[in-house]
């Protein structure tokens, strides 16, 4: 048993050796796989967190997105250039910036007309040290209590004109690069020149950048208008690098990885589709030492360029038109125009689908004894009118949708007489009309007869009309479901929804249906019209057609999004009783006594199939800068409203002439004539097919 029991001791004895042994060998092989891994894997992590280096990301802006018209035709392009930039790591000293700015120098010529005085003395201490220093008593060097802001305020205080004049002209050139390096913003590259580079700078240059850490050579862009200021207004325009990210949008910019310089679109088309057009910036690692030199560069992501927008509008109509408004508009106010006539305004779309075809506003004014015109298309959006008879279509239908009147009901025109209030009347006695005649004749009585029936009145002479405060939102209500008083919903910031009369007199709600209360913007009017020209259905006017990709010249388009037709809201009523108001528009144009027909029954406007209604509201002249309204002197507002064919709608349209000295000059009809003649002409017509 003896020899057995010391058997068994031995063979558990090396049995536990064995295991030791085993854990041992294995822990060893996994300390030895761990080095390793280290080793290879993450020796350059802790080689740089030894040595201090430090990896940062400079991120720079690609081209944006091009703007083009329908047809494809180029608005707003990108022009390629070299500049010359220097990225700056925030640990410079002022002797390294100033040294490599005295190299730059050298290499490049540069502009010295925006160098301040206060940069002027700023490196006159820099580079003067010793005679800075003399500038300071002994006592103030000595005393302990002055900060080093105070000492060096007393020398920028006591550095005289002849201490500038020590300042050459080679030295200017280096306080000018200097001047620029230093507005930069760590790891963003900042440009030093930027315009008007030179084939044979950026050879030196290139040949000097291993001796002049962190100037480089980068391809940038500026932005191009193709047409000049055409449509300008509504294109927009970016902020400029001095300018870069506005104050107040620049929380919300940072947030979305933009750097302080960044240039942004800064208004209209630029500044409403910015996140389509800005593109992804490109990301280079740069990696810096201890003392935050650059020792090394990789690019991580090339970036991509801004996406292209194409818009509804057709250039070739958007020229034909601007032409015709500014020749009539001139011309009109060379005859008898009046005083405070100087704009006028067209917008033309498909009333189906919304898309804006032309947009145009033209503001006029003598220079030098001839008239000049300039862009003012933002005004169909963000200008309000008195629109006149245009808008009683919308008094018919908000008749018929209450229940106050029935299609072909009748009505005495007659002079209005009402307690407390001037007479109402038409522009002449027509004696009985129906709801036809009475859209085209353009009877005021009409409209008058029709709100009393909506309050549920019945016209008799001398009545009192009472009202409640509801009365005037009753039938804002109504127009609103047109377009009219609201905004549009266009794709373009800052549109005006027009101006609310104020007051409460029966007088005012009467004026009201005929146009002459309430103000509307002209792309109001023409949603209005579109709203008839179409069934009934409000849809929303754009200037997006489609987002595509950026592509190369012999690529084919690659389309990121398309813009769809959106219908705000459909107007409550039968389709017959939108139609009678749409026969009523026809016979305006078509018809003897109809207010348009001299102008347009006639070749070649008679085949063009146009329906619509003319409008004059009696207004005064508002100067927005003396902010002064001359009531003394009344003026008319001129409009025209219509869609063609009338049976197959292709396009809506407005005209307004605000303050024209007299209703009886056929200023509106004529550029109605000139655009409907611009869009049937087979040239313009096929590009949009």
């Amino acid at each position: 048993m003896g020899n057995r029991q010391k058997t068994n001791k031995k063979r558990m004895k090396s049995t536990r050796m064995f295991i030791i042994a085993t854990l041992v060998f294995v822990l060893f092989a996994v300390l030895i796989f761990r080095l390793a891994f280290v080793q290879i894997h993450q020796g350059d992590m802790y080689d740089k967190r030894v040595n201090g280096t430090n990896v940062r990301e400079v991120r720079h802006h690609l081209p944006r997105g091009k703007i083009y018209d329908r047809n494809n035709q180029v608005l707003v392009d990108n022009e390629a250039s070299n500049i010359i930039v220097y990225t700056k790591t925030g640990n410079e000293t002022e002797k390294e910036l100033l040294e490599i700015a005295t190299k730059l120098s050298a290499y490049i010529s540069i502009k010295t007309d925006k160098i301040t005085e206060r940069d002027m003395k700023d490196y006159w201490i820099v580079t003067r040290s010793k005679k800075a220093l003399k500038k300071l008593t002994d006592k103030e060097l000595q005393n302990q209590q002055l900060t080093n802001n105070d000492i060096y305020q007393r020398q920028l205080d006591r550095i005289v004109e002849s201490d500038l004049k020590e300042i050459g002209n080679d030295e200017l050139k280096v306080l000018a690069i200097l001047r620029e390096m230093k507005k930069g913003y760590a790891y963003t590259p900042q440009p030093i020149k930027d315009k008007n580079v030179i084939y044979q700078e950026l050879a030196r240059v290139s040949e000097a950048l291993p001796e002049i850490p962190g100037v480089d050579i980068l391809t940038d862009w500026e932005r191009t208008y193709r047409y000049g200021e055409l449509f300008r207004s509504v294109l927009g325009s970016t902020t400029s690098r001095d300018e870069g990210i506005p104050k107040e949008r620049l929380d919300g910019y940072i947030s979305k990885g933009y750097s302080r310089n960044d240039r942004v679109g800064k208004s209209q088309l630029e500044y409403q589709y910015e996140d389509v057009l800005r593109g992804t910036k490109s990301v280079t690692e740069i990696e810096t030492d201890r003392k935050g030199n650059i020792i090394g560069t990789h690019e991580v992501s090339a970036g991509k360029p801004g996406k292209d927008l194409i818009l509804t509008i057709d250039m070739g109509l958007q020229e034909k038109v601007e032409e015709i408004l500014t020749a009539e508009l001139i011309n009109a106010k060379r005859n008898g125009g009046g005083a405070f006539l100087n704009k006028a305004f067209v917008v033309m779309m498909n009333p189906l689908t919304g898309e804006v075809l032309a947009m145009v506003g033209k503001q006029i004014k003598e220079v030098n004894g001839k008239w000049a015109a300039t862009d003012y298309a933002l005004g169909t959006v963000n200008s309000s009118f008195e629109m006149g008879s245009s808008v009683k279509g919308a008094t018919v239908l908000s008749g018929y949708e209450s229940g106050a009147i029935q299609p072909g009901q009748s009505f005495l025109d007659e002079p209005i007489y009402l307690l407390s209030t001037p007479v109402k009347k038409s522009i002449r006695t027509m004696g009985m009309v129906n709801d036809l005649i009475a859209l085209k004749q353009s009877s005021n009585v009409y409209m008058f007869k029709t709100a009393m029936s909506m309050l549920g009145k019945t016209y008799y002479r001398n009545m009192r009309l009472p009202l409640d405060s509801n009365a005037f939102e009753t039938f804002r209500y109504y127009f609103n479901q047109f377009g009219l008083g609201v905004k549009t919903g266009i794709d373009l910031p800052n549109e005006s929804s027009g101006y609310r009369g104020q007051g409460g007199s029966p007088g005012h709600l009467l004026d009201f249906t005929i146009g002459q209360y309430d103000t509307y913007t002209p792309m109001q009017l023409t949603q209005y019209i579109s709203t008839i020209a179409n069934g009934g259905y409000r849809v929303q006017p754009h200037l997006l057609k489609e987002i595509r990709e950026q592509v190369m010249e012999d690529e084919n388009p690659v389309v990121f999004q398309s813009a769809s037709p959106v219908y705000l809201n459909r107007i409550d009523m039968d389709k017959q009783k939108i139609e009678r108001v749409q026969e009523g528009f026809r016979k305006v144009f078509h018809e003897q006594g109809g207010s348009a027909a001299s102008h347009f029954n006639k070749h070649p406007y008679k085949s063009y199939k146009i329906a619509g209604k003319t409008g004059t509201a009696q207004s005064f002249y508002y100067d927005p800068e003396l902010r002064k309204t001359y009531t003394d002197k009344p003026t008319n507002n001129l409009t025209l409203v219509g869609y063609a064919p009338y049976d197959n709608p292709e396009v809506a349209f407005s005209v307004v002439v605000p303050n024209a000295r007299t209703n009886s000059h056929p200023i509106s009809q004529k550029i109605g004539q000139g655009i409907m003649e611009a869009f049937f002409e087979d040239d313009v017509q096929e590009s949009r097919e």
